[in-house]
């Protein structure tokens, strides 16, 4: 039963997790090892809910809040629901390019069109092999990130009373909000929110059997338990190595000079795993991401159009991103930013139908699920209110 959960956890390790999570570390040091803990216990919540949804109702969130919604707001929730899916595509595209000029010296415009065109070759294989072919191929992505970026930790000296210190929730000035709403952002995504529900409902099928559903679900809580727990472990991991290793040298806030601070610090090997790894976590999660954007918009507009069509056109605001020669790093922690914003509107309806029992059934969340449920939407409506309120007053 293992599978959809880690198709929907690469979207937990990509590139604006990196450029999210280095930039904390190398800032902050630990200060910001809290957030992802946080993000990532909310993740498992989120992520069981979606593939439960699916698997009781037979239909993905998206589907339901099409049939639910008048054409006006649909359209609307739509559009916000597709401006986070193109948010996240220009961050998966973005870290891919970086990842081939760090490991090949290739223009991040070049590099950029040869993600794009890799990416069509992986949702290829999902349009014509089906989905359990697709998530081999993911998951073995996932196992090179996981080598990518929890490698150079085990030679970074890590400070494990500081690390500890960090697990304390506090924040230092607005900027440290800024990075620790991308960080959420970057962890908890809204556009699986959307997908899980569809991956689960896709690779089990459509029962109404409630032993058959008992079952998918005690599958599906081990596939969302060990998906979450790599993710987690690989974001916590990429702050540790930045805070341990990268804090003070100048430049580190960038992913090239992230990279340039490993390659100096920890050695040239180091240097290219980690290069590999942003290359590998740019490549499967823009394909998931134009995965996820035909299941929304299939969903809310009950219009679809061909994957690799979608593909070509959802590349060209990364591709411009990079013409205009926008600082890649910085667009990629904005982009976290918009992700963050799209979560309540993801997150708010799936803990209503999850804890609804006309939709649920005997399967509706226990009391327990569903207040962790809403505290987790309340918790990061109030961060992304408190982000807002920081920036317009400027403190």
């Amino acid at each position: 039963m293992l599978g959809p959960a880690f198709v929907a956890a690469i979207a937990y390790v990509d590139p604006g997790n990196v450029a999210a999570n280095l930039t904390a570390g190398a800032r902050y040091g630990y200060l910001l090892l809290w957030v992802l803990v946080v993000a990532n216990a909310i993740a498992v919540l989120v992520q069981y809910q979606s593939a439960k949804l699916g698997i009781v109702t037979g239909q993905s969130l998206p589907e339901i809040l099409g049939e639910r919604l008048k054409t006006g707001p649909r359209r609307m929730y739509w559009v916000q629901a597709e401006l986070v899916a193109a948010a996240t595509d220009i961050a998966e595209v973005l870290g891919g390019a970086i990842a081939l000029n760090l490991l090949f010296g290739i223009p991040l415009l070049l590099g950029g069109f040869i993600v794009g065109i890799a990416s069509m070759v992986l949702l290829t294989v999902q349009s014509r092999r089906g989905q359990r072919s697709f998530e081999i191929v993911i998951v073995t992505l996932l196992a090179v990130i996981v080598v990518g970026f929890v490698s150079g930790l085990f030679v970074s000296g890590l400070d494990a009373g500081e690390a500890i210190g960090g697990i304390v929730p506090r924040f230092q000035g607005s900027d440290s909000v800024l990075l620790a709403t991308s960080m959420l952002g970057a962890t908890v995504m809204p556009h699986v929110i959307y997908l899980h529900s569809a991956l689960a409902r896709d690779r089990h099928g459509v029962t109404t059997d409630p032993v058959r559903i008992r079952a998918l679900l005690r599958g599906t809580r081990w596939d969302v338990g060990a998906a979450l727990f790599i993710a987690g472990a690989v974001n916590i991991s990429m702050l540790l190595l930045a805070a341990s290793a990268l804090r003070g040298i100048e430049g580190t806030d960038t992913i090239e000079g992230a990279h340039a601070a490993v390659v100096s610090t920890l050695g040239p090997a180091i240097g290219v795993v980690f290069a590999v790894g942003l290359l590998a976590s740019g490549l499967a999660s823009t394909s998931v991401g134009t995965y996820a954007g035909q299941s929304i918009m299939g969903g809310l507009l009950k219009l679809r159009i061909p994957v690799l069509l979608r593909r070509a056109v959802t590349l060209i605001p990364a591709l411009i991103v990079l013409a205009v020669g926008f600082d890649p790093t910085n667009a990629l922690v904005l982009s976290q930013v918009v992700l963050s914003f799209g979560i309540p509107f993801a997150l708010i309806p799936l803990v209503a139908l999850a804890s609804s029992k006309k939709d649920m059934g005997e399967f509706v969340n226990a009391p327990w699920l569903r207040w962790a449920g809403w505290i987790s939407a309340g918790l990061i409506t109030v961060l992304n209110v408190l982000l807002i309120v920081l920036v317009v007053s400027g403190l």
